[in-house]
């Protein structure tokens, strides 16, 4: 996990209980003694971030309905805290920079918008094909004061296109971001979630696992799956090249790499690949931009 992740080391439960005291009834002891909540309790896992959100991001309050994607918080800062590294690093942007970003596909949730604009003070857009999703995630802006004068969030309305109808012919963006949905069916979904929580500690009734699976459809799964999606990305991103300084997107699959680096070089694209590691989860974010310096 990047070094300057504040969940770097374990969470202080104690103290977001105080932030948010609904979380104290699901914080439970492990087998050393040590306080942890259930983690394949979707439950547990909202409590917990949502107290991370009104604590350590200074949302003055956030509501997610039942059955819409959990967004883990640790691991959505550090891949905006990588991003960040990257236009400073590579692109000479001065790290207290007051960027732009593009989220694509920012569900109900919203968390990168939220993210981006409380941690880094920076401006965001989010896009969202789903009108109920979109709602949601606006109502949550509006709970916080300031936070919508750095938060937009459009309406994706053809489904074929990603970034076409959302970037318009004036606008720059440093940067844009995005969680593709992982799976090509819900089933593969469900399996997947279910062979993810079976790993954790006191999960092990299949029944009790099947209850916690979380996500609406256009958010976990889609036709040919998370290596298709990227592909998409891609394919759209050579028509914004001279708009965007760097394209990114999660991949949480490592067998799909091969297809979407085949699918940059056939772009022409300059690329770059970031590990990620949390707890027993590894996944990667990659990066692509066009030409040596962009804008």
């Amino acid at each position: 996990m990047h070094p300057q992740n504040p969940y770097y080391k374990r969470y202080d439960l104690k103290r977001l209980a105080k932030h948010y005291s609904s979380l104290q009834k699901y914080i439970v002891l492990n087998l050393s003694g040590e306080e942890t909540i259930d983690f394949s309790s979707s439950s547990a896992v909202y409590e917990l971030n949502k107290a991370m959100l009104l604590a350590d991001f200074k949302l003055e309050e956030y509501h997610l309905p039942t059955g819409y994607l959990i967004p883990p918080i640790p691991g959505r800062l550090d891949y905006l805290l990588h991003v960040r590294d990257f236009l400073s690093e590579k692109l000479n942007i001065a790290v207290d920079s007051k960027l732009r970003g593009l989220d694509i596909g920012t569900g109900a949730n919203g968390i990168y918008c939220i993210l981006g604009a409380q941690h880094f003070n920076w401006t965001m857009v989010g896009t969202e094909s789903d009108a109920k999703a979109k709602e949601i995630a606006i109502a949550n802006m509006q709970h916080t004061k300031g936070l919508q004068d750095k938060v937009e969030i459009r309406h994706q309305e053809n489904k074929s296109f990603l970034f076409k109808n959302i970037i318009q012919s004036h606008e720059r963006f440093d940067f844009t971001v995005c969680n593709p949905p992982f799976h090509s069916s819900r089933e593969e979904a469900v399996k997947g979630s279910l062979r993810k929580l079976k790993n954790l500690e006191g999960a092990t009734d299949k029944k009790e696992l099947s209850l916690n699976f979380e996500g609406q459809a256009n958010e976990l799964w889609c036709n040919g799956g998370e290596a298709l999606f990227i592909k998409r990305l891609i394919k759209e991103s050579v028509m914004y090249k001279d708009q965007v300084k760097v394209f990114t997107s999660l991949v949480a699959k490592a067998d799909n790499l091969l297809k979407i680096e085949k699918q940059l070089k056939k772009a022409k694209a300059n690329y770059h690949i970031i590990p990620m590691e949390q707890g027993h989860k590894k996944s990667r974010y990659i990066l692509w931009w066009f030409g040596l310096n962009p804008f």
